[in-house]
């Protein structure tokens, strides 16, 4: 932040700055996997040469073990782990700290453990044939296997990595002891940006939810369609997951959230994907509910 001192003393102060270091947790996870891939400069320069083609635009990378499903394994389970933690939490700034209602923690906890553990289950399946794939990559890629590029099997578990933090939300009067004029624009700016980050925070389950009922109210229109039991079964859990995280993410009590997630809660219950696709009552009774619920949502 560059400050500037012509408005130190008029930068406007904010106040009634939710406190919620307890009631709102962030969370930090670093996944890392081995790629097992590699720039060939050599193989580029070949390639250029024989196709009279500048080496500058070209790229060979090889894939060092070939075709490995063990580590192809730990790849897609890293992928869909960070896709769980991105739809379980929302966003806190842009360093890729997430947060999450203290509500929450016992079974995100729960579950990121579990997912570490079987995360630890298949790096360990991937290194006991480690030696196996590399020996038969040697005769796949030919002149162009090069020993030099594959770490050892022992240093080679460092290349992985799945760890979790969870650091708490910085106190919104940290700079509650200042003395001077430049400090107390500091202790302004990080309120208002405190202040921000909870409505973001706040505004992200909002508009997934928002989304999802928009796909509901359109897959839930038969008119003109051949397949009128067309949609998956994801359809209400899906929105029913995210009408329990706006109760759990109105960490301010706002009152039209609370009456949101009353309308909608009202509106699916005892619903069913099955019996949406069998009920042409049902079905059309919930889409004009979800709708007037839709059309009546604002941030």
């Amino acid at each position: 932040m560059y400050l500037n001192y012509e408005t130190l003393t008029t930068a406007p102060a904010v106040t009634n700055v939710p406190t919620l270091t307890t009631s709102l947790r962030l969370l930090e996870i670093s996944m890392s996997v081995w790629s097992g891939r590699k720039q060939d400069k050599q193989a580029t320069a070949d390639a250029a040469s024989v196709n009279g083609a500048d080496k500058n635009i070209l790229n060979t990378t090889k894939q060092l073990l070939g075709d490995c499903p063990e580590l192809e394994a730990v790849r897609k389970f890293a992928s869909s782990t960070r896709n769980f933690v991105y739809s379980s939490t929302t966003a806190w700034g842009d360093l890729g700290q997430r947060a999450f209602p203290m509500s929450r923690f016992p079974q995100l906890h729960k579950e990121l453990d579990g997912l570490k553990q079987e995360f630890d289950r298949l790096v360990n399946e991937f290194l006991s044939v480690y030696e196996f794939r590399r020996t038969n990559a040697q005769a796949k890629l030919g002149s162009l296997y090069n020993p030099d590029e594959y770490p050892s099997a022992e240093s080679l578990r460092d290349r992985f990595r799945f760890t979790v933090t969870f650091p708490p939300v910085p106190e919104a009067n940290i700079f509650s002891a200042v003395q001077d004029e430049a400090e107390k624009y500091l202790r302004d700016e990080y309120a208002k940006v405190y202040t921000q980050r909870i409505d973001d925070t706040m505004k992200e389950v909002f508009d997934r939810l928002h989304t999802a009922l928009t796909h509901m109210v359109e897959r839930l229109d038969y008119s003109g369609k051949e397949d009128k039991k067309k949609f998956n079964g994801t359809l209400v859990t899906n929105v029913r997951d995210l009408v329990g995280m706006l109760a759990d993410f109105n960490i301010t009590g706002d009152s039209k959230l609370t009456t949101l997630h009353m309308q909608l809660d009202q509106a699916l219950m005892g619903i069913t994907a099955e019996a949406l696709r069998e009920d042409d009552h049902l079905r059309a009774d919930t889409r004009a509910k979800v709708k007037s619920v839709l059309g009546n949502m604002s941030w």
